[in-house]
């Protein structure tokens, strides 16, 4: 599996090559963090691993710049701990957010999260490719929801959580159930990070002239209306 790291510490970057190589990632960077784009195309990588403070321009900049294009799983690397930073992470489409200096043990547990739930779970065959809820489709395989002729892309933690919930249509799914799929482990997940993404899933939602068919149970989880 090939991961893009985009950090210019090439300090870090040897520490990363060497630590993943021993769980099977293969690690490639960027020549040129004026052409970062270039890069990710060629590699066509499983994962990016993003910093945010970078040469040129910053990490929520080429964040937006692959998103434009692709679905791939982001996970933003920064020292920068405001929460603004990881709210702005997840607005824009980034699949995680872990902050510097971290455990690499846990860096390689939420990697392989990743992986598991983009490239193990939207795969399995047993899964119902398209699935109907109100009159929308949602498209597994390709990522969208879509109703009335308009498509609404999803990111892949939107995907997820929404087809979580319509597992379990009409009945209330836990917090603390959403966070365990999704990343396995509550104890290395910022609560934040639920709700951007629940958030940002309704939004879409919304556009798409669904209201209120993600509810919020205050203090218990969320739940998605079937009628």
């Amino acid at each position: 599996m090939n991961i893009f790291l985009v950090e210019d510490d090439k300090q870090i970057v040897e520490q990363m090559e060497k630590h993943l190589a021993k769980w099977g990632f293969q690690v490639t960077v960027p020549d040129d963090f004026q052409n970062v784009m270039e890069a990710f195309r060629k590699e066509k990588p499983h994962i990016v691993l993003l910093d945010i403070q970078l040469p040129a321009y910053d990490g929520f900049y080429w964040c937006r710049e692959i998103r434009s294009e692709s679905k791939v799983p982001i996970i933003f690397l920064s020292s920068r701990d405001h929460p603004m930073d990881q709210v702005m992470a997840m607005q824009l489409g980034a699949d995680d957010y872990v902050q510097k200096p971290y455990n690499m043990e846990v860096l390689v547990a939420k990697i392989q999260a990743v992986a598991r739930r983009t490239y193990e779970y939207l795969d399995t065959p047993e899964k119902n490719p398209v699935q109907t809820w109100n009159g929308a489709e949602l498209d597994i395989k390709k990522g969208t929801l879509s109703l009335n002729g308009q498509i609404m892309d999803l990111t892949k933690n939107e995907l997820y959580i929404l087809a979580i919930l319509l597992e379990h249509s009409n009945e209330i799914v836990t917090r603390d159930t959403l966070i365990r799929k999704l990343w396995d482990d509550e104890r290395f997940v910022n609560d934040n990070t639920l709700t951007v993404n629940v958030g940002r899933l309704r939004q879409k939602v919304a556009e798409l002239g669904m209201d209120e068919v993600i509810l919020t149970k205050k203090g218990i989880g969320y739940m998605a209306v079937s009628r």
